[in-house]
């Protein structure tokens, strides 16, 4: 069970699922999502808490609808909540320390490129959305 009542979450839930996101639940869902994965995977960890989770979906969803090139699966854990999916997908994330919410990109199961709660707390949200984008070029 979570920290927080289902009520208060699923409205941030749905606000990364209807942009796409597939929510994963349970740390074999994080498993097959990444280990198993062809291609590339941007996996958000969401979260109820702060400014930094606020700006984080924003730029998430924009960075994916304006983007040339995107990632072949959108998938979401949720911080607080489903507490074994999240540590599994931040075994994945390692060596950069937990952080909710963050954003990772794997290509072909690899952690290619990570953003941390600090960059999204620190930055506007066109710079998060241009630094996704940046990385979907790179690697998608």
């Amino acid at each position: 069970m979570g920290m927080y009542p289902e009520y208060m979450v699923a409205p941030i839930r749905e606000d990364l699922t209807s942009a796409g996101f597939e929510q994963l639940m349970t740390p074999e869902e994080v498993e097959k999502a990444l280990a198993d994965s062809e291609g590339t995977v941007l996996v958000a960890v969401n979260s109820v808490c702060g400014c930094a989770a606020a700006k984080a979906r924003p730029a998430l969803k924009m960075a994916v609808s304006a983007a040339d090139k995107r990632p072949d699966k959108l998938v979401t854990v949720f911080a607080g909540m489903e507490t074994e999916a999240v540590a599994k997908a931040r075994e994945h994330m390692l060596p950069y320390p937990p952080s909710s919410p963050s954003i990772a990109l794997f290509k072909n199961g690899e952690l290619v490129h990570m953003i941390e709660r600090y960059h999204i707390e620190g930055n506007d949200l066109v710079r998060i959305v241009d630094n996704l984008k940046g990385a979907f070029e790179e690697y998608c």
